[in-house]
């Protein structure tokens, strides 16, 4: 009789929490990406400010070679926006 008293009451105690801890998760993942959402623009921009820093060699100097300064600014340009594209795509179907 004990054992099953024992067992009920831990069984009565783990189900509680587990349902309590589901009806956060909701909460704290739009709280996160809030965070995310308010914090990406700038993370992007020091991204781009870095990326043409270390480009900038090419278009001063006097090894300046412009196309290749050029090309290479536009491949970066293409990454960053592609990982933009899809993170905005994908904040868009989870939230």
């Amino acid at each position: 009789m004990k054992k099953s008293l024992y067992l009920t009451l831990l069984l009565l105690l783990i189900s509680t929490s587990m349902f309590a801890q589901i009806g956060g998760i909701e909460d704290s993942v739009d709280d996160i990406s809030n965070t995310i959402r308010s914090i990406f623009p700038i993370i992007l921009g020091v991204i781009f400010l870095v990326g043409f820093l270390f480009n900038a060699g090419h278009f001063f100097g006097e090894n300046a070679d412009l196309k290749k300064g050029i090309t290479r600014v536009l491949v970066f340009v293409l990454i960053a926006g592609a990982v933009v594209g899809i993170f905005t795509y994908l904040i868009g179907i989870v939230v």
